[in-house]
């Protein structure tokens, strides 16, 4: 058998968020390489679907609710045991606009969810593996919590959850409890694809400004994850991991005329002949 299908060992992974996109990506991954999954959305539909494609169980969590959290913590907990890992995928995204323009209401929604959420579960999930002696948490940050764009709530949400990471990875560090983030850069899940199809959100599409010319899958972003979670990464707390294609790498070219092109490829065999 693949070592890989045994990763998990069977414990408990709880993917928040895990009806769609990133985190559906990863409920996928997490039942391949072994683990029991619990899918947690706000969308329980999706929940659903995706807990009968991954043999697992479904609840319907909203990160915008401590109460729902707690809830779907304990019912999880009671229903199939102690909970070895939580990913924390859910977020509400912005509209880009000036500061001036965007509503307090929507600005405190989009922080609530992306960051005050993140919180909560951290501490939820997290009080439970301290108690049982360990676990392992890795949140969705995203490399605009490195570098701000016109998102002003969803940026500062997501340098928030950096921040919060690196707390959280010492506060239950001797407890048995690793804490780390991925950044996902530009990611291939369908609402990105439309609006770089519509040309509408972009003033220049991601996959020009990415070192490797081109976007994240959401299974890449899901093997990380996969990763940090598993025994592989025991060493490895407070991390985060950016997964972005290269996009902060080439932050300084813009000024350059943009990443430089690929170079003419070379026949090696040719070339170590040739006289």
């Amino acid at each position: 058998m693949n070592p890989d299908n045994t990763e998990g060992r069977g414990r408990l992974a709880v993917v928040i968020g895990g009806g769609n996109g990133i985190g559906a990506a990863t409920c996928t991954l997490l039942h391949a390489r072994g683990w029991r999954v619990a899918v947690a959305d706000l969308d329980l539909g999706a929940a659903e679907a995706m807990a009968v494609r991954c043999a697992g169980h479904a609840v319907r969590m909203d990160v915008l609710d401590a109460q729902s959290i707690a809830g779907g913590a304990a019912a999880i907990e009671a229903a199939h045991g102690p909970i070895y890992a939580m990913v924390n995928s859910a977020a509400i995204f912005q509209p880009q606009m000036a500061p001036e323009l965007l509503p307090l209401d929507t600005w405190d929604r989009i922080v609530q969810s992306g960051y005050r959420g993140t919180y909560v579960s951290n501490v939820e999930f997290g009080r439970r593996m301290a108690a049982q002696g360990g676990g392992a948490i890795v949140n969705i940050s995203s490399m605009v919590g490195q570098r701000p764009n016109h998102g002003h709530a969803y940026y500062s949400a997501k340098a928030a959850v950096n921040m919060l990471t690196e707390g959280m990875a010492g506060e239950w560090g001797r407890s048995g409890v690793r804490v780390n983030a991925v950044s996902p850069g530009f990611v291939a899940v369908p609402r990105m694809v439309a609006n770089i199809a519509e040309g509408k959100r972009y003033a220049v599409s991601p996959v020009e400004v990415s070192a490797l010319g081109r976007l994240v899958e959401p299974a890449e972003v899901a093997e990380s994850i996969a990763f940090l979670l598993s025994d592989k990464a025991s060493a490895i707390t407070g991390a985060n991991l950016v997964i972005d294609a290269g996009v902060l790498a080439t932050n300084g070219w813009v000024v350059h005329g943009g990443v430089p092109p690929a170079r003419p490829r070379t026949d090696t065999a040719t070339a170590r002949t040739a006289p």
